[in-house]
């Protein structure tokens, strides 16, 4: 592998990511609220470290595939890295390990989150949280590739590595049109989702906030109480359809304006399923909680239990209430959810839907086998068969997920964690939802967990949002052998 067009990569994006920390910078001279220096100093820094390397790593050759796995990576870690530095700077987190958590929590779209007293914290801040969760919903590598000049071969291969996804497809032939038209697409329903939630009753820098953390399916809140903050059943609903909207395909959106019409969606399996898994879960966690008592009328149940199943299951992680008080059968359903995750294709993360139907349907498969061996059957999605490799490498992929889902969680009972608390915290940051539960519940902080376990769950996080294997195969030896 050839180093220098990673770190001369690595280092336009340092210097991309400073240029951007100019956002919030005037957000805080406009509020006067004394954090503009924090985002100066950052922003300095970024850019200054990312033209010293690009001095150092001059080249004009294209990455090939092994560089851009590591430029993807390094890419990622090099922007939380940066991007903490206004948090510890401001004092908004004490430690570089909780700000190092925060940025990539932000970034990776998890939304979990060690700061306590969110209300407190200058506009600057607040911001740039919600922000870097916009930035990493759609990906920073996929807006670098739309807006960087001549981005071929080289743009290809990278956005590949920043959006596995089980059925990965280009929607226009050229890969710079297709990240212009996912961010175009992105940039739209974030627009309106802010002027809805402007014309529901929330204030206009809440309402940018909150849409971007729901676009991205992020999940930080500019208050403490989330979305619970806000007691109009208007926002919440605005909140859910946006979320769910997040969760599915962005190629679906594509096709739809195209002139295919809506009809792109009820032809489409994966969209079909995750609304089923939506459906199904709301039904019965909502007859779960009124029969338990939790809420005094059935509308209200549903209200909440739809707002939580689709928060959890697109990995967003807004709450409206604390599901860490609801009856273990619907806690259960949304620990579910927290592993299957929206569409791919979507800001979502976990599993992702398409997986758990490709699975599905591979297990029905080896079962009618048993009946009748001799038959040849391929599981098919929309009518086309899954090819041997594609289910392999899903198989490899669920069996990698709950390897290292088993294996974190087993280290962080290492850092004292209840087993619960270390199994949801896990998920929650793998799957890249946020609020796990009784420790790290929705309504707590991961502030409690030592510093050693945040580098732990902040892996979690970069593993979740690359979905493993673009970090894993920096590890294989053969990796960085050149040729």
């Amino acid at each position: 592998m050839d180093i220098k067009p990673v770190l001369n990569m690595v280092g336009t994006l340092a210097v991309f990511l400073g240029l951007l920390m100019l956002i919030p910078m005037s957000i805080s001279v406009c509020s006067r609220q004394g954090d503009a220096w924090s985002f100066f100093l950052g922003a300095a820094v970024a850019v200054g470290l990312g033209l010293l390397i690009k001095r150092g790593s001059h080249t004009s050759k294209e990455p090939g595939i092994k560089e851009s796995f590591a430029i993807v990576t390094l890419g990622w870690v090099i922007a939380a890295a940066l991007g903490a530095l206004p948090f510890v700077i401001s004092g908004a987190c004490p430690t570089y390990s909780d700000a190092f958590f925060e940025a990539m929590s932000g970034l990776t779209t998890t939304g979990a989150t060690v700061i306590g007293n969110i209300e407190a914290q200058p506009n600057g801040i607040l911001f740039w949280r919600s922000f870097l969760h916009w930035l990493g919903g759609m990906g920073i590598i996929v807006l670098f590739i739309a807006v960087l000049p001549g981005a071929g071969i080289g743009g290809s291969r990278l956005f590949k590595a920043e959006v596995p996804g089980p059925l990965p497809e280009r929607i226009v032939p050229r890969i710079k049109e297709t990240a212009k038209t996912l961010w175009l697409i992105y940039v739209g329903f974030t627009v309106v989702e802010t002027v809805l939630l402007c014309l529901g009753g929330m204030g206009f820098f809440d309402s940018v906030n909150h849409a971007f953390a729901t676009m991205a399916t992020g999940g930080f809140s500019t208050k403490a109480a989330s979305v619970g903050a806000w007691t109009s059943p208007g926002i919440h609903w605005i909140i859910a359809v946006f979320m769910l909207l997040a969760g599915v395909n962005f190629t679906l959106y594509f096709r739809a304006l195209s002139g295919r019409s809506l009809r792109v969606f009820f032809h489409d399996a994966e969209f079909k399923f995750y609304v089923s898994l939506i459906i199904t879960a709301t039904v019965l966690v909502t007859l779960n909680l009124f029969v338990s008592g939790n809420f005094r009328s059935l509308a209200e149940a549903f209200r909440h239990s739809a707002f939580q199943v689709v928060s959890i299951i697109t990995t967003t992680g807004f709450t409206t209430v604390d599901f860490d008080m609801w009856p273990s059968f619907s806690k259960a359903i949304l620990m579910t959810l927290m592993f299957i995750g929206g569409c791919a294709g979507s800001t979502a993360g976990a599993i992702k839907v398409g997986r758990i139907l490709v699975l599905l349907k591979h297990g029905y498969k080896e079962i009618f086998q048993f009946i009748y061996p001799r038959a040849v059957t391929l599981p098919k999605i929309n009518g086309s068969p899954v090819p041997h490799g594609m289910q392999n490498t899903i198989c490899a992929f669920f069996f990698l997920y709950i390897f290292t889902f088993i294996g974190a969680a087993i280290i962080m009972t290492g850092f004292g964690l209840d087993l619960v608390s270390a199994c949801s915290a896990v998920a929650a940051t793998l799957g890249n939802v946020g609020p796990g539960l009784v420790v790290v519940g929705p309504t707590l902080t991961y502030q409690p967990i030592p510093a050693l376990g945040k580098w732990v769950l902040s892996a979690c996080m970069l593993l979740g949002r690359l979905e493993l294997f673009t970090v894993l195969v920096l590890f294989i030896p053969d990796f960085w052998r050149r040729g």
